[in-house]
């Protein structure tokens, strides 16, 4: 699926809305992820009521809040609004981790509308990695049972569970939760070196402690 958007730019929703021009940049965002695609017009009453559940969807599977390690999961906004002025006053209140196709990218976004058949919004078409479709349009099931549906997509996706990954092919962002360190501290397991200290100390206390003949 990362290959339909090599050669192209996609933006991150934050504040300076960053581009991602670099097939380096998109494979990172986009690779071994299960991806959405939602289409959606900020004038559509149907858009507009299923924008929060898909935010809070998003957010409960990808802010450290709610969970210890981001889920592989990514979104990427297509607009079928009739001006940039409305794309970014449905977006300004998505989540900062979302991408979008660039307005100014009429073609391609054209192309992907064309491409995954799009008649009629919202539509959240979820792919695997390779592109395979899961889901032409996973609204309902997205409404009816929230996150734990991203369970299921992560099953027949075949990703590779990135906590059996090294560091360096890892998202550090969200990485660890707000309670980590405690629980780090916590659970701390005395290390091999920490042992031998604390025995050679209890050693010598039972030396000078003990009864002897001299």
């Amino acid at each position: 699926m990362v290959e339909l958007f090599l050669g192209k730019v996609l933006v991150r929703n934050n504040r300076d809305q960053d581009e991602l021009d670099t097939e380096r940049e998109v494979l990172k965002c986009l690779e071994n992820r299960v991806i959405l695609l939602f289409f959606a017009e900020s004038r559509s009453a149907k858009c507009q009521e299923f924008a929060p559940l898909l935010k809070d969807f998003f957010v409960r599977l990808t802010d450290e809040f709610y969970v210890y390690r981001s889920s592989q999961v990514a979104l990427v906004y297509v607009s079928l609004d009739q001006s940039e002025e409305e794309q970014e006053e449905f977006l300004k209140d998505m989540p900062k981790r979302w991408l979008f196709v660039p307005f100014k990218d009429e073609e391609f976004r054209r192309d992907l509308e064309t491409q995954f058949s799009i008649s009629d919004v919202p539509v959240l078409v979820v792919l695997k990695p390779s592109g395979q479709v899961i889901s032409p349009n996973a609204v309902e099931e997205v409404i009816q049972l929230g996150p734990p549906c991203f369970k299921n997509w992560q099953e027949i996706s075949e990703i590779i569970d990135r906590n059996f990954l090294l560091p360096e092919f890892t998202d550090d962002v969200a990485g660890r939760s707000l309670t980590d360190p405690l629980r780090r501290i916590k659970y701390k397991v005395e290390s091999t070196k920490d042992k031998k200290i604390r025995h050679q100390k209890d050693d010598e206390d039972d030396v000078e402690g003990g009864t002897g003949f001299f």
